[in-house]
């Protein structure tokens, strides 16, 4: 069993900034691909950032791009995402994954096989 879990969230002022890190026991991220994944009250869970364990290859949403950065931490043994000028619509729990078995990265829910529990994120005035 692969065991993740996220820190980092909380609350922000819209234009604020966190960053997020999915942890792992006793594996080694940096052989798997790894997404972040949220979900709103209401809504479906969406892909938001992943990152590929191959060529390490990125991937955003576009309602994200240009504003969220994933990275590996390989000292740590986490994957970061950093979120700047964060809105009100990136308000969501806030999931890391892990997909074991693709060549590169996708983001898409039923590719991974292990989640973390979720770290609230909430941007309001």
């Amino acid at each position: 069993q692969l065991q993740l879990v996220e820190s980092g969230g909380g609350s922000v002022q819209p234009g604020g900034s966190l960053r997020l890190s999915c942890a792992a026991s006793r594996r080694t991220l940096e052989d798997y691909n790894i997404g972040w994944f949220r979900q709103a009250p209401g809504k479906e869970r969406e892909g938001v950032s992943c990152i590929s364990s191959s060529g390490g290859d990125t991937y955003y949403a576009d309602s994200v791009k240009g504003r969220f950065t994933i990275s590996r931490d390989h000292v740590k043994n986490t994957v970061n995402l950093q979120m700047n000028s964060l809105k009100s619509e990136d308000t969501a729990v806030y999931y890391c994954a892990v997909d074991l078995f693709d060549s590169s990265c996708y983001l898409y829910p039923g590719s991974y096989d292990y989640w973390g529990q979720g770290t609230q994120v909430t941007v309001s005035p």
